[in-house]
């Protein structure tokens, strides 16, 4: 089994040790546009190995596309971050630009590869992979949502002082500050949170869920990566061990809740196949509304993709 994730910055770094570490796939290939920066990470977390005990082989390629020939998944985190001054659309068509090459490279060399995105614009970098790729919707996904619940799970935790292993939670929609925490499916231990927990109080935890990377941002000056490269990483795992894990990430609806060639973070069962079912959960008229609302918000960003191509 192979895996590539392309981008060996901070959370390319952490999903390949991530991998590496839960011997996730035989080999794991890393490339970067900067030299010598791949190799030197896949040969430092190779070199842990004996220490760590595990098998899986790392190894880096600047730019050399054809070192991933082959792979099963690929996980691609390329991309640069917004800087001041930058706009939204500059952001967009800087990092299209990167997601669309980098896609394009690797159907050449994995046409069967499940796709997973992790870089930003989240949603609309989907939207450009799947549009360049042309593989099946199930095989081109985002990871958002694992992350953003694995957030309000940690708060969760530690605002009713139990392990994050008992909480459960689903949230959709996009990726920022539209999302959609849904109270009503989280539960601890099987209770319901809502019966642990104040509204108050959880209404503070789903903000702070909702502006969870600003907050790391505004703390270390930069984006976060321990968290993001594990969710990625836990993908992975779901896709190749054939685990039929259920996660929440983001693809492209086609009717599921109402919605049309959207990009959205929804309910699905995680495959060998890549997405193997979308759920469609019970939604009431508040929580639809606020997915509407974030439909809104990511067809606003994929419009301002496709002007970019005209």
């Amino acid at each position: 089994m192979k895996v590539t994730v392309v981008g060996a910055g901070n959370v390319g770094a952490t999903c390949a040790d991530v991998l590496a570490y839960r011997e996730i796939a035989n080999e794991i290939v890393l490339v970067d546009i900067k030299e010598g920066l791949a190799e030197g990470k896949a040969l430092d977390i190779w070199q842990k190995a004996p220490i760590d005990l595990y098998d899986s082989r790392t190894v880096g390629a600047t730019n050399d596309f054809s070192r991933t020939a082959g792979s099963d998944v690929v996980v691609i985190t390329s991309g640069l971050p917004r800087k001041p001054g930058m706009s939204r659309d500059d952001l967009i068509a800087t990092n299209a630009q990167i997601v669309t090459s980098v896609t394009q490279n690797i159907v050449k060399y994995s046409p069967e590869a499940i796709i997973i995105v992790v870089s930003n614009p989240l949603d609309v970098m989907t939207y450009a992979a799947h549009l360049t790729s042309k593989s099946p919707r199930t095989k081109v996904i985002g990871m958002a949502g694992i992350l953003d619940t694995a957030r309000y799970r940690a708060f969760l935790a530690e605002a009713l002082n139990v392990s994050p292993k008992d909480i459960q939670a689903l949230l959709m929609g996009g990726h920022g500050d539209t999302m959609v925490p849904l109270p009503r499916y989280t539960t601890v231990g099987g209770i319901p949170v809502t019966e642990l927990i104040g509204k108050e109080q959880l209404d503070a935890i789903i903000t702070r869920t909702t502006y969870g990377g600003g907050e790391l941002v505004k703390l270390m000056g930069t984006s976060a990566w321990y968290a993001p490269g594990s969710a990625a990483a836990q993908m992975v795992e779901a896709i190749v061990r054939d685990q039929r894990r259920v996660f929440p990430v983001c693809m492209q609806l086609d009717g599921e809740y109402g919605i049309k060639n959207c990009y959205l973070g929804v309910p699905v069962i995680l495959g060998k196949n890549g997405v193997e079912k979308v759920l469609e959960v019970q939604l009431n008229t508040e929580e639809m509304a606020s997915l509407k609302n974030s439909e809104k918000h990511v067809r606003e960003v994929m419009e301002a993709f496709d002007r970019m191509g005209k």
